[in-house]
């Protein structure tokens, strides 16, 4: 019997790429794959490229780079490029890194056997297709291995927004959703090898209209719905979704965060800026008073959720007031978390065109540093006031000290314990104290 060949997958960006690393594997597996922690042993080497964030391309190229001593050392050993980052360059990763043996497009990746084949016989493999085909049907069966108690589905991918600064639409393609049935197949799936708690996904997931074939004659369901489905499923606890946008948070969805018991109280909800004059030339479709008003029918609903949010500070044209209407809605919202970059243009983006009106580097600088204190503060004002509160948490690992174990609660903080409880277990545990990043508890008898 042949020895298994070895793979390597190192991953960028979001929390959909994840899962697609995942899947890549599994689909890798059916060609006598194991993945390993390191290139050093990689018969493959796969990296799972993110364009969201600055100069994302350069990165990639540099990190191509830096493998070159493993193709050196070992002429056998194949490199690919995959994810957002392969769907917008394309062939220019092979022209200006000729040892990169396979490119494959996130839409394409079920494909990664075929394209493994070829580069294994010395054929440079490209696949940066949107295929008709839904590559999840595509994919082989997921092996029925043990898996860690929280776990990703993607459930919609793509996005129809078009905001000015983002690429998605390009490199993921127009919104499209899973069908019903064969999420709650993989979520069955995953719940019998041990999962308890799911973070569906999407690049706008709160858009979700999937067809139910099954049971429902071809009708469409929304979010809410798959949500309030899902949490029939016997064994799973704990039901999270990101990412969403304002203007997709419907009636039923808000009202499920009051009325589904295993749906948690955590929402990210990205707003980017406080000045509507930004919000319209990013091409959000919202103002500042109309995100605000959604929120408040958020906690209305569920009074404990915690909130968080992404910003983008220094977009093209941002003036003084501007910024400071993002610092105020940032005060009025009071934030458990929230996540803050300064612009960085994208190509082929609508805002990459407007060069003539770039904020200067170092205001954009200075206002980033000024919104992540704010953000900073708000998050260790949210995390103290767990302090004396009962929490439920969900163990995932050992901890770093003897004895230790640490989980995640509800709000997602992550809650750290010296105690005798499995990994995969859900207790009970009073907080009392607050480090940086993290809440140290006792279980409560």
């Amino acid at each position: 019997m042949a020895d298994p060949k070895k793979l390597f997958i190192k991953t960028y960006g979001c929390q959909m790429n994840v899962y697609d690393s995942e899947r890549m594997a599994e689909s890798l597996g059916g060609s006598g794959y194991i993945e390993v922690s390191g290139p050093e042993e990689a018969d493959m080497i796969l990296l799972n490229t993110c364009h969201i964030r600055e100069k994302a391309a350069e990165k990639v190229y540099s990190e191509l780079g830096r493998l070159k001593e493993y193709k050196i050392a070992n002429p056998n050993v194949k490199i690919g490029v995959a994810g957002c980052v392969a769907q917008a360059e394309g062939e220019e990763i092979m022209r200006r890194q000729p040892m990169v043996d396979l490119v494959v497009g996130p839409q394409s990746y079920h494909r990664l056997p075929e394209l493994e084949a070829k580069a294994g016989n010395g054929v440079k493999a490209l696949d940066t297709d949107f295929p008709e085909e839904d590559k999840f049907e595509m994919l082989k069966a997921r092996p029925k291995a043990k898996r860690a108690p929280a776990a990703f589905l993607t459930v919609q991918e793509g996005c129809d927004k078009f905001c000015a600064f983002c690429v998605v639409p390009y490199t993921r393609g127009a919104e499209s959703s899973r069908p019903v049935d064969r999420i709650l197949r993989e979520a069955e799936d995953l719940v019998e090898r041990g999962v308890r708690e799911i973070t569906l996904l999407g690049q706008n997931v709160n858009a979700y209209h999937g067809i139910d074939s099954d049971t429902d004659g071809g009708r469409t369901w929304g979010l809410a719905r798959l949500i309030r489905r899902l949490s029939e499923v016997e064994g799973l606890e704990r039901i999270r979704f990101t990412t969403s946008h304002p203007n997709d948070m419907e009636d039923d969805l808000i009202a499920a965060h009051g009325d589904c018991e295993k749906l948690m109280p955590y929402l990210h909800l990205p707003v980017q800026s406080g000045s509507d004059r930004i919000l319209k030339a990013m091409n959000r479709k919202h103002t500042a008073e109309e995100y605000l008003k959604v929120l408040e029918r958020i906690r209305a609903a569920r009074p404990d959720i915690a909130l968080s949010g992404d910003f983008i500070v220094g977009f093209p044209g941002e003036t003084d007031q501007d910024f400071e209407d993002t610092m105020n809605l940032v005060r009025e919202v009071g934030y458990a978390s929230a996540y803050s970059f300064k612009y960085s243009a994208r190509p082929g983006t609508p805002a990459a065109e407007k060069g003539d009106k770039m904020v200067d580097p170092a205001v954009a600088s200075e206002r980033l540093q000024r919104l992540q204190a704010l953000i900073t503060t708000q998050q260790r004002a949210f995390q103290e006031s767990m302090v004396g509160r009962e929490v439920s948490v969900l163990f995932e690992r050992v901890g770093r000290v003897a004895g230790q174990m640490v989980g995640k609660s509800e709000y997602l903080h992550a809650v750290y314990i010296t105690g005798d409880v499995q990994i995969g277990e859900i207790h009970r545990v009073r907080i009392v104290e607050s480090a940086t990043n993290s809440l140290g508890g006792v279980l409560v008898a």
